[in-house]
């Protein structure tokens, strides 16, 4: 047998895997300037889609006089619908809820300091005592000894004080002394944090239970003993270009900027309030700074924290777990009123106190909706509902964390 030639047709073979190597290497270079202009373009188009939902909602044939003008989703006062006409406190009617009370500078807001804001519960102010008297003396008494020793290793076993240097490996008394001093130390510490932990995780019973509702981006409240609920939203700045017409905007006596809500969260003075804390779509956080409370609200799951506040007063707080594009537009805005005032604001959101008959037709349409600013309607039956005493405790269902310990 003969060994055949390569056929004439070999050359061009070759040249045609040149040629192909070639317009891989092109193709290459030139899917990687697509992947740049991609990722440009993405990066251009980000804050024009953050920014979408804050412009005008797209018009439809349907004639603008006859079309309700909506509020933006997600910085409406009631994102589910077109917000009602609300009215600045000064205009709101005598028979209101309860009249809008100027928070106090300086407490339970930030105003600067450096440090834990005053706390206004048992826990908080405890926990408040073990980092101020136990822990920072401590760091400052550790910080001096480390930074004496480092000092005294830098002067006396200099190479100019020993140009010989020791030969010892180690020494039994100092070794003593660093491990029983450390072990000192965590149990100074361990004491206090072990009970400040049984007081904050076993609560007294609770004579109100609020169930806490975190959202893309703003917060629903349910009393479920009062038949009460309603959703809480951020107020706008008055120069706002995002606030629409009809949402009244955010005034000093409300609280401060970006902390002032439309709906307060009201509870009565030296009462255990117990928050059930839950989100619907993604991981939020209830935290409120003056109650020594921050509890993370997780879908499908219901987590508690207790509060007993004895000074009335607004304590402002916000969502403190990243949540989205706004998430820093998720205020909340607590009010702590005497008993008796609860009561009537209660009853003016047409619900009852725990115990008593609800009124009839039930929860009002205020009360039901949540949204906007609209004075509630009052409890049918005049202001008998706003005159009964509180109960001391919730039903069972208000307690029944407590039960299963």
């Amino acid at each position: 047998m003969r060994l055949c030639k390569a056929a004439p047709i070999e050359p061009a073979t070759s040249g045609g895997a040149v040629l192909r190597i070639r317009f891989q290497l092109g193709s290459g270079v030139s899917m990687k300037r697509i992947g740049w202009a991609i990722a440009l373009a993405a990066i251009w188009l980000a804050p024009a889609a953050a920014q979408a939902p804050a412009s005008s909602p797209t018009t439809t044939s349907t004639p603008a006089a006859a079309q309700p003008k909506a509020p933006p989703a997600g910085f409406a006062q009631n994102a589910n619908s077109p917000d009602t006409a609300t009215a600045t406190p000064a205009q709101e009617p005598v028979a209101a809820a309860l009249p809008t009370v100027a928070p106090t500078p300086g407490i339970g807001q930030p105003d600067g300091r450096m440090g834990l804001q005053d706390q206004v519960t048992p826990v908080g102010q405890e926990a408040a005592g073990f980092h101020d008297y136990i822990l920072l003396p401590l760091c400052a008494i550790i910080s001096v000894i480390v930074l004496v020793l480092l000092v005294i290793a830098l002067v006396r076993f200099r190479r100019g004080a020993n140009p010989v240097p020791s030969r010892n490996s180690h020494n039994t008394t100092i070794e003593v002394i660093w491990t029983l001093v450390p072990v000192l130390i965590l149990v100074a510490i361990a004491i206090p944090s072990i009970r400040l932990l049984r007081h904050q995780y076993s609560p007294p019973p609770a004579d109100l239970t609020v169930k806490v509702t975190g959202h893309q981006w703003y917060w629903s409240y349910d009393y479920p003993a009062n038949g009460v609920t309603f959703d809480s939203y951020m107020l706008k700045e008055k120069n706002d270009p995002t606030r629409q017409a009809n949402q009244r905007f955010r005034t000093d006596v409300d609280g401060p900027p970006l902390l002032a809500v439309d709906q307060r969260v009201v509870i009565p003075q030296g009462k255990v309030v117990k928050f059930i804390v839950t989100a619907d779509d993604v991981i939020h956080s209830f935290a409120v700074p003056a109650f020594w409370i921050k509890q993370d609200a997780n879908p499908g799951q219901l987590h508690e924290a207790w509060i007993k506040v004895d000074r009335p007063g607004v304590y402002f707080g916000q969502c403190s777990e990243l949540c989205g594009a706004r998430h820093a537009f998720m205020p909340i805005a607590v009010e702590v009123v005497p008993p008796a005032e609860f009561a009537a604001w209660v009853a003016s959101k047409g619900g009852h106190m725990a115990g008593a008959t609800p009124p009839a037709g039930g929860v009002s349409a205020a009360a039901q909706t949540g949204g906007g600013m609209a004075t509630p309607a009052p409890a049918a039956g005049g202001t008998a509902a706003a005159t009964q005493a509180p109960a001391p405790t919730n039903p069972n269902v208000a307690n029944r964390a407590n039960q299963n310990h």
